[in-house]
């Protein structure tokens, strides 16, 4: 995986890239319907987000049974995953970070109890 610094930036100027970058931060992986209910978005559209992160070797993804987990790309250079933790150590306390972690805590039946075990 080659993450070019344009295509990193350039994945990360979106808010709601932003976020879902800022919970797998945050949580370490992360399935769609956790990032969905966090974010308060559509399916859809957090999977478009997270397909940018991903073509960008942001994210990282696989299935398990018919969810789609994400985390942060592990051949994420050095320098890129600084830029994301520093980032989101700043941001953490701010909106809407703040709610999106408070809405994920807050969700009923996380994966491993329901929603895509």
């Amino acid at each position: 995986m080659a993450c070019q610094a344009e295509e990193f930036f350039r994945a990360l100027g979106d808010e709601t890239r932003l976020r879902c970058v800022a919970l797998l931060q945050a949580e370490g992986e992360l399935c769609v319907c956790e990032l969905t209910h966090a974010l308060g978005l559509a399916q859809p559209k957090v999977s478009r987000h997270l397909a940018q992160l991903r073509n960008a070797g942001v994210v990282a993804s696989h299935r398990r049974g018919t969810w789609m987990h994400y985390m942060l790309h592990p051949e994420l250079p050095d320098w890129a995953r600084r830029v994301v933790a520093e980032w989101a150590a700043a941001c953490a306390d701010r909106a809407p970070f703040a709610e999106d972690r408070r809405a994920l805590q807050a969700m009923p039946d996380r994966p491993e109890k329901a929603c895509c075990a």
